[in-house]
């Protein structure tokens, strides 16, 4: 039966061709909205990892998040320098990493921090931030970009840059007299990092020592060599972010801060509030599902459509095959194999270039689009769809080997002739 399955395809080659690549397609299309789907869950909950505690004024934990580590909206108040300074030393604070926001550098957000930004900033299973190019800054106007701005911007080390003020892609309230020049690059992280410009605190100060509400207060000009010798320690910061050296004290602190008396402070958990994030999106990933899953019915459309549109020029091919001894349900089996065999080969192609895309990504020939590739050969999961398309065009066929069998008894044969 295989093979005379095998040559019944062979003998229509251009048609059973067509249908593969339609199924081909629905398989790569369906294996790889799932690869990336679950591949963006597990980037988008790795975000930011190794950080026991994200503080900023009181607001929402999700609005917190956002702009403090997806640098997406803004906050609704700033947290003084006093209260940053007294809460990082409560008990079990290990390390804390300030977040000064509110520039950018063309439309990319800027980030003022200090160096303990790079020891302690963690992305992924605990990955820390590398240099492509260059190494952290070290002078008062020395900047770090993301991998994404220095790509898309064509940025090198030593390239001079000017900071604006505000968030918006386009804005004249610049701060051209305090030029600063790109001192390194980081490595891709997948994470809103690449899409980061990082100065120091005492830059952001540096650069609006004469500034006032969003404008430059007229005669009072400060240059950026007498900047230098000024005290730039901030007044107030965006948020910051707390490791402790006990897990089990978060809760604690987590209290501690929110009950702070002096300003009203919220301290978040950003595993937690991540995932509130996450199911927030569902959504567009089950739209995206179902998407996939109504191609991969339209590809089993197609199957249908082929075999059944044959079956009126086949109908020589089966009276041959009844005189030669076939019963008719070997006749519907026939058609079954068929159907299986068309999805089999259409599964296997499809595999074959969703790894052949996942070679593509590992070897950064996609990095242009952002793609991270954790993994190239299908993993259990894929195979268990791949498994179920194969079931489907089974039960697919069963349609074209109904009529078959039909008409093979209406050509006047018994079914056990």
């Amino acid at each position: 039966m295989f093979k005379l399955a095998w040559a019944s395809l062979r003998s229509r080659a251009l048609s059973v061709s067509l249908t593969v690549l339609v199924i081909m397609l629905s398989v790569v299309l369906l294996l790889g909205v799932e690869r990336v789907r679950t591949q963006a869950h597990e980037g988008f909950a790795s975000t930011v990892s190794g950080t026991d505690l994200i503080v900023g004024a009181r607001s929402g934990p999700v609005n917190l998040l956002l702009y403090s580590v997806f640098h997406i909206g803004d906050p609704t108040n700033n947290v003084s320098w006093q209260t940053y300074e007294e809460l990082t030393g409560l008990p079990h604070v290990k390390w804390a990493v300030p977040l000064s926001l509110g520039d950018s550098y063309r439309g990319y957000r800027v980030v003022g921090t200090t160096p303990d930004y790079f020891a302690h900033y963690r992305y992924g299973a605990g990955h820390a931030l590398a240099f492509a190019e260059g190494q952290p800054f070290d002078d008062l106007y020395d900047a770090v970009v993301g991998a994404e701005v220095a790509q898309a911007l064509k940025l090198k080390p030593g390239d001079p840059i000017v900071l604006a003020h505000g968030t918006g892609a386009i804005t004249l309230a610049k701060h051209s007299d305090k030029p600063f020049r790109i001192r390194g690059i980081l490595q891709r992280t997948g994470t809103p990092v690449d899409s980061s410009v990082l100065v120091s605190l005492a830059a952001i100060e540096a650069i609006h020592v004469d500034w006032r509400t969003g404008v430059q207060l007229p005669g009072q000009h400060v240059s950026a060599e007498d900047a230098r010798h000024l005290d730039l320690t901030p007044t107030s910061i965006t948020a910051f972010m707390l490791g402790l050296d006990s897990r089990i004290a978060t809760f604690s602190v987590q209290r501690r801060i929110n009950e702070y008396p002096d300003e009203a402070m919220m301290a978040i958990l950003p595993g937690v509030t991540l995932q509130q994030l996450w199911q927030s999106l569902g959504t567009a990933e089950k739209a995206l599902q179902l998407i996939s899953g109504m191609v991969v019915l339209l590809g089993m459309v197609s199957l249908v459509a082929l075999l059944v549109s044959t079956l009126q020029e086949r109908r020589r091919e089966m009276a041959v095959l009844r005189a030669t001894g076939a019963q008719p349900r070997y006749i519907a089996g026939l058609l079954v194999v068929e159907a299986v065999a068309t999805s089999a080969m259409a599964c296997a192609m499809g595999l074959g270039a969703l790894v052949l895309a996942s070679l593509l990504g590992r070897s950064g020939a996609l990095a242009n689009f952002g793609l991270s590739i954790t993994h190239i050969w299908p993993d259990a999961r894929e195979l268990l769809w791949v498994g179920a398309i194969l079931v489907i065009s089974a039960v697919a066929g069963l349609v074209p080997a109904a009529l078959a069998y039909r008409r093979t008894l209406s050509d006047g044969l018994a079914p056990g002739a």
